[in-house]
């Protein structure tokens, strides 16, 4: 079988043009339990208006909520109904690549709700193949259960993922790593993998990459980082800026590294919540980051905006999105210009 690569085609680094976003309106009322979903729905439009700034975004949603997610979204934001089960699209959706003469095309994961975390997810396996069909772009089924905010690329050949997801049992029991490096090669069009260790504790992605770290642009990440040793993540988020320093890109260059200290927010529990500054969304000319009602919210805002001096950094409150278990990156998906 033909591969994207073998095509010609690449996963371009999300700071590179975009065509416009996908999203999908929240539909499972579980997914944010204790009375959290019409909070969710109000925090998800908001997310919509303020990418709508600056690019397109169409809202996939489930045919029996297209009233409502029009209305709660305004006519700004076009909605494309579809059966869906959940409304975490990074995951779910395609991935997209490019081939540099014009041609777009979209990488369609398999998909087993994080490693079973819910039952009933076939309308989502599909959900990818249907926005594919819609727009009337080829798609390639790769042979691997993966979700989109798992990995993160450079566009320059780099791919920086995690060990704690992509190596883990629930997903692909009889691949080993070397052979889910192939995978990602031949779909992405990368020809190196940055691997670091694991993500937040409790995570329900199993550690997926946006939530610690990201490709600000080729040769720079930000990432995650706390100062505190008795922290319950300290060690983890040690080792992966030790992983970072030791590596080499795709080109040989030295990472450069930037750091953002994770908030100190916890629930009502007492329990850290996966609270994620670089799980945000880079659109044409802004960026669209979260905001959660905490101390570091300020120092955060100063240290993206300096990351990204050419983009206008838009906060948007991410706490009701995040007690569904992902962030502002996890429920958008860039569709790049196809140049």
């Amino acid at each position: 079988m033909t591969t994207p690569t073998a095509q010609g085609f690449r996963m371009p680094g999300e700071w590179e043009r975009h065509s416009g976003c996908w999203m999908a309106w929240p539909c499972r009322p579980d997914t944010w339990p204790d009375g959290g979903f019409d909070a969710a729905c109000d925090a998800y439009a908001e997310v919509a208006r303020a990418i709508s700034r600056f690019e397109p975004v169409t809202m996939v949603c489930d045919p029996a909520d297209v009233a409502e997610a029009s209305l709660a979204c305004g006519h700004g934001v076009p909605i494309l109904s579809l059966p869906i089960s959940d409304s975490w699209i990074r995951d779910t959706g395609p991935s997209f690549v490019v081939d540099g003469k014009g041609g777009l095309a979209g990488v369609h994961w398999g998909f087993n709700a994080w490693g079973g975390n819910y039952a009933d997810c076939d309308r989502d396996r599909e959900v990818g193949r249907l926005i594919l069909d819609h727009i009337r772009v080829p798609r390639f089924a790769a042979p691997l259960v993966m979700e989109g905010g798992s990995f993160h690329v450079d566009g320059e050949g780099t791919l920086l993922t995690t060990e704690q997801c992509l190596l883990n049992p629930n997903r692909n029991p009889g691949l080993t790593k070397a052979e889910i490096e192939r995978h990602l090669m031949d779909h992405l069009g990368v020809s190196s993998v940055i691997w670091l260790g694991e993500g937040y504790q409790d995570d329900e992605t199993d550690g997926h990459i946006d939530e610690i770290a990201l490709f600000v642009r080729p040769g720079v990440v930000m990432a995650i980082t706390t100062d505190d040793p008795g922290d319950a993540n300290f060690k983890a988020f040690q080792d992966n800026l030790d992983r970072l320093k030791r590596a080499r890109d795709a080109k040989g260059r030295e990472l450069e590294i930037i750091t953002v200290q994770q908030p100190a927010r916890r629930d009502e529990n007492g329990v850290r919540l996966t609270l994620s500054y670089t799980n945000l969304y880079v659109a044409n000319g802004g960026i669209v980051m979260p905001a959660f009602e905490d101390p570091a919210d300020d120092e955060a805002f100063r240290i993206v905006r300096k990351a990204f001096p050419d983009r206008e950094v838009v906060q948007v409150n991410a706490l009701d999105i995040v007690r569904g278990g992902g962030g502002i990156h996890c429920i958008t998906q860039q569709q790049p210009m196809a140049l």
